[in-house]
């Protein structure tokens, strides 16, 4: 038991050593480290809907310094910023996965150099980013031919057919806005990104869709869309959720948030 010290302090009676118990805090599940880009409004609002519902599970972010201007030279400058952010997550605390949070920049730099930065920090922690995370569901989904819609300009869209389908998939159909901006992308239309997918769907066959850039907002609409639409739907904010969350060891079933959040990680994909 608690004893009061001998002397009140300017008036004040003072318990010291209080007896307390420690549980797993609030990451008794798991815990996900976040890089978010300095410019995107949207993939933290999207990730709080899928974790705020989990208990035991914590979500840590940081931001790295980008510029609005979408080119692959900006894309690639981030490439020796990973490292630092990457070290100041919970720089005390182990991570069971590091998500970073730019699709055309994981694709310019290359996944392997983006993990390779990350684990120079964290040298055990599990990595993730957004195309590595569609890779996965459109394994999970068993699809190989697949329709692309993007924000981004054309020699960035260049980047992204050229990525995936080197990696094997078909992309048989691909449209953009064709936005150089990412604080204009954060703020285009859910409504418009459902036409720009309806659009996709008329212009060719395809397996399933994938709507690229952390900045575009899908999350909530999803599940609803996919239904409508009749197949598999995702983009880069939904699929690197459920890819960190799988890749941590959760297989919690949240299939409000579509088809991918019912189904488990293919095995190919454990690598990470």
């Amino acid at each position: 038991m608690s004893q009061p010290a001998d002397k009140a302090i300017a008036g004040t009676l003072l318990f010291e050593n209080l007896p307390y118990e420690v549980d797993g805090g609030i990451a008794s599940r798991a815990s996900i480290g976040l890089i978010v880009l300095a410019t995107d409004y949207t993939i933290e609002h999207e990730w709080r809907q899928v974790f705020a519902g989990l208990d035991g599970i914590a979500l840590y972010q940081t931001r790295i310094h980008n510029e609005d201007l979408i080119t692959p030279e900006s894309l690639r400058a981030m490439g020796p910023r990973i490292v630092e952010c990457a070290r100041i997550i919970t720089p005390d605390t182990p991570l069971d996965v590091i998500a970073y949070g730019c699709t055309s920049a994981s694709m310019a730099i290359g996944e392997e150099q983006v993990f390779a930065k990350i684990r120079q920090a964290r040298p055990d922690v599990k990595c993730t980013t957004p195309i590595t995370a569609a890779f996965a569901a459109f394994d999970a989904f068993g699809a190989s031919r697949i329709g692309v819609l993007t924000p981004y300009p054309a020699d960035v869209n260049r980047i992204v057919t050229d990525y995936i389908t080197a990696r094997g998939f078909e992309v048989p159909v691909f449209g953009s806005f064709n936005s150089d901006r990412d604080t204009v992308v954060a703020r285009i239309t859910p409504q418009s990104i459902e036409q720009g997918v309806r659009e996709i769907i008329k212009h060719g066959e395809v397996d399933a869709i994938f709507v690229s850039c952390t900045s575009v907002r899908l999350m909530q609409a999803c599940a609803d869309l996919e239904k409508h639409l009749g197949i598999p739907l995702t983009s880069s904010n939904h699929a690197m959720a459920w890819h960190a969350m799988r890749l941590a060891g959760i297989d919690d079933k949240l299939g409000h948030f579509g088809r991918l959040y019912e189904l488990p990680l293919p095995a190919e994909s454990t690598r990470n």
